[in-house]
């Protein structure tokens, strides 16, 4: 629908481009009205999120549900009762060949990384070391080692370079024999 001013007359279109022909209303025959829309939105606090009531300027932390024009915030434990989203952790494996010196690889990851700490022997079963507090290098046979982590961005970014500097050493050890 529009509003079409032809010769000094008001006239109200209105197209439905169907097969019907079009009606044309004259102004007179049209009712003012006026429609105010509150631009403010607002988000409920819901089950362990609305147990206690937040300060003024204090940080609400959740996730945000938009469902049926309403937005709730919500802790993460609560989404599965008020949606069919669920949660899962994640642990990730990978095991690549290497016949490298598992202290060499350690030495090189030392130089590229902030954070790497050896584990005790007790945990595992033979050496192994953590990266950045995410990601476990675990040596488990004289030609392959493992890499463990739970799946989150950070730690997929770090496990994606630990395997880029595990592949960068061993081509350095095969091109210099």
């Amino acid at each position: 629908m529009f509003m079409a001013d032809i010769a000094g007359v008001r006239v109200l279109y209105t197209g439905d481009y169907s097969h019907e022909e079009d009606c044309h209303l004259c102004a007179a025959e049209i009712l003012q009205f006026s429609l105010y829309f509150n631009s403010e939105k607002m988000a409920k606090t819901i089950r362990r999120l609305a147990e206690k009531t937040p300060e003024v300027g204090e940080t609400v932390s959740g996730f945000l549900v938009k469902k049926a024009f309403t937005y709730q915030i919500m802790a993460l434990d609560d989404l599965h009762v008020f949606s069919q989203l669920s949660t899962e952790n994640i642990s990730q494996r990978i095991t690549i060949a290497y016949s490298g010196a598992f202290g060499v690889l350690k030495h090189r990851l030392k130089q590229i990384f902030e954070s790497v700490e050896s584990l005790p022997n007790e945990e595992y079963e033979g050496p192994a070391f953590r990266v950045h507090e995410r990601l476990t290098v675990k040596y488990e046979s004289e030609k392959h080692i493992s890499l463990h982590w739970r799946s989150d961005p950070i730690s997929d970014m770090v496990s994606d370079s630990v395997i880029i500097s595990i592949l960068l050493i061993l081509i350095l050890i095969t091109s210099y024999c």
